[in-house]
């Protein structure tokens, strides 16, 4: 591993921000930190780049303990989510700002700015003024500022947070592509699980200072290890459940599960596009509380006569209206069984 975390643990006034968190990052992966605010995640990019010490545990780079390494000797990259740009330096400057301090000539500096500005898709622009810039584009050169010393390891907090959704959209897998093509192993935090999902190679969760779950983003997409992480992808439909004989007894009333799902006191997960809709006199009679168009489909918000509301995902032309009556029924495909209890 180029990175590991061993039982890495940082305290802030006796409670654990980071609490014996154990993570490695193998060499040219891309590791996505998701988690809400106060998870963590944060604390745990700054105490790799040597910005937050430990309380205890170890941080290891190329196997070497980094306890006591100044952040400056890491030989490791960070990017911001406000990218810190120096306002009196123009772009190339700034890009150049890493290769100065670590000694490169005159002529070393003028040329790693000019492959890295055509690498971030921002060629000539050495001489243009930061505040000239657009989000977009700052973002850029922020980015090649990072990777201009050549690091190790390049971490990224928030990297897009700032830019809309559109622009965060393409510059994602603008990135993905560039850091495949350098071979760049990237240790990213974000609090958006779209930007994460369509960068990493590994999403990890964290929740109250921990890792809740690791794996790779169909993996954590498909199978949630709990209810806390089907709710942080954004996941409606997760109930306590009891599980035997292939089928969930819910508040829904029964669910159909995948064969050699896990039995006894469970959670469960439907996804929206496992609620299918039916005729009201078929299947769980519900009645539409609400409709929100999410541009590839329509979120329906269904509330049973008895039991929480569901979440449907329906094609535009087949959404019914608010106050219609309709039937309910589960699709064993789009069902997942989770961990035991506590889905409230």
């Amino acid at each position: 591993m180029l990175l590991s975390l061993e039982a890495a643990t940082v305290r802030f006034g006796g409670r654990a921000v980071l609490d014996a968190v154990g993570l490695g990052v193998a060499e040219h992966e891309i590791v996505c930190v998701l988690g809400p605010s106060g998870s963590g995640k944060s604390t745990l990019l700054r105490a790799v780049a040597g910005l937050q010490p430990l309380d205890s545990g170890r941080i290891r780079l190329d196997g070497r303990d980094q306890s006591g390494v100044p952040a400056h000797r890491r030989g490791v990259g960070l990017m911001f989510q406000d990218h810190q740009l120096f306002p009196q330096r123009d772009v190339g400057g700034n890009v150049a700002f890493g290769l100065r301090m670590h000694g490169a000539s005159r002529g070393e500096q003028s040329d790693r700015v000019r492959e890295l500005l055509e690498l971030v898709g921002l060629p000539g622009a050495a001489g243009r003024a930061v505040s000239a810039l657009s989000g977009g584009e700052q973002q850029r050169v922020a980015l090649a500022r990072a990777l201009a010393p050549r690091p190790r390891l390049l971490m990224l907090d928030e990297p897009l947070g700032q830019l809309d959704r559109s622009l965060r959209e393409r510059l994602v897998v603008e990135l993905r592509e560039l850091f495949g093509r350098l071979g760049t192993t990237v240790l990213a935090v974000t609090h958006d699980q779209g930007e994460a999902f369509a960068l990493a190679d590994r999403v990890v969760v964290m929740r109250d200072g921990r890792i809740a779950q690791s794996g790779t983003p169909l993996e954590v997409w498909q199978r949630p290890a709990d209810a806390f992480v089907a709710r942080f992808l954004g996941f409606e439909n997760v109930v306590e459940a009891t599980v035997a004989d292939g089928v969930a007894v819910t508040p829904w009333g029964k669910v159909p599960v995948p064969e050699g799902a896990p039995q006894g006191t469970r959670t469960l997960l439907v996804r929206p596009g496992g609620v299918r809709l039916v005729p009201a006199d078929e299947g769980l009679r519900c009645t539409v509380a609400a409709r929100t168009f999410r541009g590839t489909h329509v979120a329906v918000r269904l509330q049973p006569e008895d039991g929480p509301r569901l979440e449907a995902a329906c094609a535009l032309r087949a959404a019914p209206e608010v106050g219609d009556e309709v039937g309910v029924e589960f699709d064993v495909a789009e069902t997942a069984v989770l961990g035991a209890g506590a889905a409230a």
